[in-house]
């Protein structure tokens, strides 16, 4: 790296102070060594940044998102907030980093380690080995569509609505991203929507088919309905590499996925951007486990998913996959020594503490990079 890179740490609330200070301790471990050059600040969100500053993310936090190289990001909300009003809501500063920001595309791996097959809800040989990418659209869709609201209708009743609306232009965008991945790992890519019940399906597999045949003929490209999807996951995973989908079904069928591992605490993302001219993309990192305010501070908390973000953005953002190797090389060694937080802990044997497994981690690296 010929320059110090830029990240911005939002630790946010419950347990997201403590599995990202763990994540400092191997961003500054790589540092040490030389090779990996940050230039590390830390701001508020959250919860937390509600309390300090008013708001889920201040302006001013906002402005050193976009500045950023890439941004790592932790946890945010819990029973504290809940009575807040809906716009100044905790997650509402993960919204909009999402969208100014605009990361469109959210990239959600579900892996299962060999040490941690018996550890999910299938049977081991249905996941053992099992290594799937969903690609899901991130910025439009139903969430962000328009008209939205609740109204009171003549009678007396009331009605909620939400708007499902895509553009060629967003499913063209997150389907490339897709494609790419897919040329990278098993060729293979499956596209997910309701075709046969939903306009915007059927838009949306028209473009993907479209983009495929132009510009992708020689990834093995096959199109599935969500709610089949959602069976084919429980029922045999493995038939998948990469699946790409919609806002909606990206963030059920993503979740659903990742209960294939055993743990949520074992799970990272990336949600990307445009690239620019220079070929670099706006970029925000973070484990999908969420705030787990049942068991913040007592050191209970599993940081893996923390540093599999961490190897995430040294593989997407800064094109290091040796660096991104070496770590998840040293989370899969220690998980084989039996070395497990509660979440995934095995039967008889004590689990160890949040501090204790990023230790054993850095421990490993130490031996592999030295």
């Amino acid at each position: 790296m010929s320059a110090n890179k830029k990240l911005l740490v939002l630790p946010g609330d419950g347990i997201g102070p403590e599995v990202m200070g763990e994540l400092m301790r191997v961003i500054e471990w790589f540092d040490s060594k030389g090779a990996l050059k940050f230039d590390v600040d830390t701001a508020l969100v959250g919860g937390a940044a509600y309390d300090a500053e008013g708001a889920p993310i201040s302006d001013a936090t906002m402005a050193k998102a976009l500045k950023a190289d890439a941004v790592l990001f932790g946890a945010v909300g819990g029973p504290k907030w809940e009575p807040l009003p809906f716009a100044v809501r905790p997650e509402r500063g993960l919204l909009r980093l999402r969208k100014e920001l605009e990361l469109f595309a959210n990239l959600r791996p579900a892996k299962v380690f060999s040490a941690l097959a018996d550890a999910s809800a299938l049977k081991p040989e249905l996941v053992d080995g099992l290594d799937i990418m969903i690609v899901r659209e991130l910025t439009g869709g139903v969430y962000f569509g328009t008209p939205r609201g609740i109204e009171t209708l003549p009678d007396g009743q009331k009605r909620g609505f939400n708007t499902q609306s895509y553009t060629t232009s967003e499913i063209d965008r997150v389907a490339r991203v897709a494609f790419d991945l897919a040329r990278k790992r098993g060729n293979k890519l499956c596209s997910v929507e309701k075709a046969n019940v939903m306009e915007s399906g059927e838009l949306w597999r028209e473009v993907v088919q479209e983009i495929h045949d132009q510009d992708y003929p020689d990834v093995n490209l096959s199109h599935m309905y969500a709610d089949n999807c959602a069976m084919q996951l429980v029922r045999y995973p493995k038939q998948f590499d990469v699946i790409v989908t919609d806002n909606l079904f990206g963030d059920i069928l993503s979740d659903c996925a990742a209960m294939l591992t055993g743990s949520l605490g074992m799970l990272p993302s990336a949600s990307l951007g445009a690239p620019d001219a220079g070929g670099n993309r706006k970029a925000m990192y973070e484990p999908i486990h969420g705030s787990a305010p049942d068991i913040a501070g007592k050191g209970l908390a599993n940081p893996l998913a923390n540093f599999l973000s961490f190897a995430m953005m040294l593989r997407y953002s800064f094109d290091l996959p040796a660096e991104a190797a070496a770590l998840e090389a040293a989370i899969e060694t220690v998980l084989g020594q039996g070395i497990r937080t509660a979440d995934i802990r095995l039967p008889d044997v004590p689990p160890v503490s949040t501090a204790e497994m990023g230790k054993a981690v850095l421990g490993e690296l130490q031996k592999l990079i030295g």
